[in-house]
């Protein structure tokens, strides 16, 4: 819904900022108070599965996320997919990051391929971020104090 990939301008940092936004809205709906006043919680859908979130760092203008689905095989439990999130309150925008952390600036300027190929990774992981969050509203997921019920995980 958000971009194609045949869009000329696909890649431009602009257009990036862009779907952070979009990100954050989508965020903002799945988890309202964004100020949550738990650590962990489990939102259960009719028709997927069990949606765990973790807050995993708080600051005064940034929220980290992990949102995951737990699968437990004999393997052990796995997380799948497993998108860590920050939250930057101020600039109501929400950035998917690779693992904990997202990987560093390398490049010197725009027409260094080290930039190329760090946007093109940002790209990727919010474009994924964007289609989840909108799969999971579609599937009433939500984090919500008041509009659903949850269950706090149990440390």
């Amino acid at each position: 819904m958000y971009l194609k990939a045949a869009d000329p301008n696909a890649h431009r940092i602009a257009r990036l900022i862009d779907l952070y936004e979009h990100n954050f809205r989508l965020l903002q709906r799945l988890v309202p108070e964004l100020d949550a006043p738990y650590d962990q919680a489990v939102s259960r859908s009719h028709s997927d599965c069990p949606l765990h979130l973790e807050v995993a760092d708080r600051d005064r203008y940034t929220l980290t996320l992990r949102l995951s689905y737990e699968f437990i095989d004999e393997h052990g439990m796995r997380r799948q997919p497993d998108l860590w999130v920050r939250v930057y309150r101020d600039a109501s925008v929400a950035e998917a990051l690779e693992c904990s952390h997202r990987p560093p600036w390398r490049a010197e300027d725009e027409a260094d391929p080290a930039a190329h190929a760090f946007l093109s990774e940002q790209w990727r992981r919010n474009l994924m971020l964007n289609k989840w969050l909108e799969y999971l509203l579609e599937h009433g997921h939500g984090f919500g104090l008041q509009e659903r019920p949850r269950t706090v995980a149990v440390a």
